[in-house]
């Protein structure tokens, strides 16, 4: 075209374009060149082989939008035999996704919200199990609580282990004492687990307006099943999970030795990701409110009566405490990972919180000199499986048993005395090497092996061999024979050595 307006004869023309003549004239007449003379492919190349069958399809479609194009052409295959082919599966999927986007239901819009800096913050918890985590062999089944600022993405992390209030408060406080500032608002979602472990609406809501009122935030929650509306922390979620797995692959393994090891290894990689934030973070961190002069205690305190099982019910989970506390009435102060017994205004016992309920802990060492007293109540004991703290005592009970029915329970028991009176390690230990050497792990033989553990060593004796003076006699023989002072001879021997 650049040719022929220059002048230059079509024929010389089409051919420095590399066209027939006859093509050239075509596109001289129409004024257009090639690129925008191609008709616009609106036409099918093939016949649609569900069109017989699309109207009864889409009025599937119309009752329920939810039917995946899977379902209908498992559909069409039974109601028509032999019509359709597995290789059409691909083309029902394109047909019904165009349908979708031209006569479907409209979808739902999400709209994008401006951040305002120091506005707006949010948390949520998000579940790590899924990691494979294990520390020291042990699977490691938690959760994090996660905070974000939802201006500069600013993030906080802490290891719990249930969606209850006392975790939500302790990550909270801890997120806005690390952060150093409060911003205005707090969105989380409906708190629903929350509120059941609290099991009254009431209560959660005033604990929750008492922790808002405390640090001056004006306290939100989303919509049920309307994750959307906590956004940020729900994206944070799946950037933090993805981050955590791939730094896990790098590091080569998801063996940790300590729970502590595991938090410095989730702090280590949250301050990573903070710091490529910093700058919007500098934008927002002026405009945080100051901290409450100190943290708000959100620990739950309940009443409590010590039964004549040495046990307490506390959220409707059993714990044994120390006996003396029998028949006491005590105070139960809930904390998101342990429990705190008061007797008065005195910690006199603390547990590992259960989680759920129906549960119970009870640690042999409260009850086992009343059992020896009284090893006919072994059998029907409720809690009869956590008087076996280990594997190994479990093999030593079932080989006393096998050996001696009845006297081998209460020789267990005397066992099980030992290991509360002498430490459960070191009784393990030698229970360990008596059955594998086939030896009946009698609590007379344990005892023999424990002094044995427990005595002293043998006093070693030394031995110092006795003193050769001929050296220096000829040392200072050598002095005298040379005329020099003995002083000057010894310095000159010692170069000389």
């Amino acid at each position: 075209m650049k040719q022929v307006s220059l002048g230059t004869p079509l024929s010389v023309s089409a051919a420095k374009a590399g066209m027939a003549r006859n093509t050239a004239r075509k596109y001289v007449r129409s004024g257009n060149p090639p690129s925008q003379s191609k008709p616009v492919h609106d036409w099918r190349t093939r016949k649609d082989s569900f069109e017989c069958v699309f109207d009864e399809l889409a009025g599937f479609l119309k009752s329920e939008p939810g039917l995946r194009a899977s379902t209908l052409f498992d559909y069409v295959q039974r109601q028509y035999p032999g019509q359709f082919s597995d290789g059409q599966l691909r083309s029902l999927q394109r047909r019904v996704k165009f349908w979708r986007a031209t006569e479907g239901a409209g979808k739902e819009i999400f709209f994008a919200q401006e951040h305002i800096a120091g506005d707006l913050c949010q948390s949520d918890f998000c579940h790590m199990t899924r990691l494979g985590v294990t520390i020291c062999h042990q699977s490691f089944a938690h959760l994090v609580y996660h905070f974000v600022l939802t201006y500069s993405n600013w993030e906080f992390v802490r290891i719990c282990f249930s969606e209850s209030f006392e975790s939500l408060s302790e990550g909270l406080q801890e997120a806005l004492w690390t952060l150093g500032g409060v911003p205005s608002k707090h969105r989380t979602d409906c708190l629903t687990a929350a509120v059941q472990n609290l099991g009254n609406r009431e209560e959660f809501t005033q604990r929750y307006e008492a922790l808002g009122r405390h640090y001056g935030l004006e306290l939100a929650h989303i919509q049920p099943r309307h994750p959307n509306e906590n956004g940020d922390v729900e994206q944070s979620h799946n950037r933090f999970v993805e981050r955590i797995d791939q730094a896990l692959m790098l590091r080569g393994s998801r063996e940790f030795e300590s729970r502590a090891e595991y938090a410095h290894f989730l702090a280590k990689h949250v301050t990573v990701a903070n710091q490529a934030r910093a700058e919007r973070f500098s934008v927002e961190s002026p405009l945080l409110h100051a901290l409450a002069s100190q943290r708000l205690d959100c620990c739950r305190r309940l009443k409590a009566r010590v039964g004549p099982g040495s046990t307490v019910s506390v959220l409707n989970n059993v714990y044994s405490v120390p006996s003396r506390l029998m028949g006491e009435r005590v105070d139960a102060v809930v904390r998101s990972e342990h429990i705190d017994i008061l007797l008065g205004n005195q910690v006199v016992y603390t547990v590992a919180r259960l989680r759920g309920r129906r549960g119970h802990r009870i640690d042999y060492r409260h009850i086992i000199d009343w059992l020896v007293r009284k090893p006919g109540a072994f059998d029907q004991y409720v809690y009869r499986d956590a008087l076996f703290p280990s594997s190994h005592f479990r093999i030593a009970y079932d080989t006393l048993i096998a050996s001696r029915p009845v006297e081998g329970k209460k020789e267990y028991l005397r066992v099980l005395k030992l290991a509360a009176d002498e430490g459960q390690a070191r009784v393990e230990s030698i229970l360990r090497w008596l059955l594998e050497s086939r030896r009946q792990p009698h609590a007379d033989r344990i005892r023999e092996l424990l002094a044995a553990q427990n005595a002293p060593a043998a006093p070693v004796e030394a031995w110092i061999a006795p003193v050769d003076l001929s050296d220096y006699d000829c040392l200072l023989a050598s002095a005298l024979g040379t005329g020099r002072p003995i002083e000057e001879s010894l310095e000159l021997e010692v170069c000389h050595a």
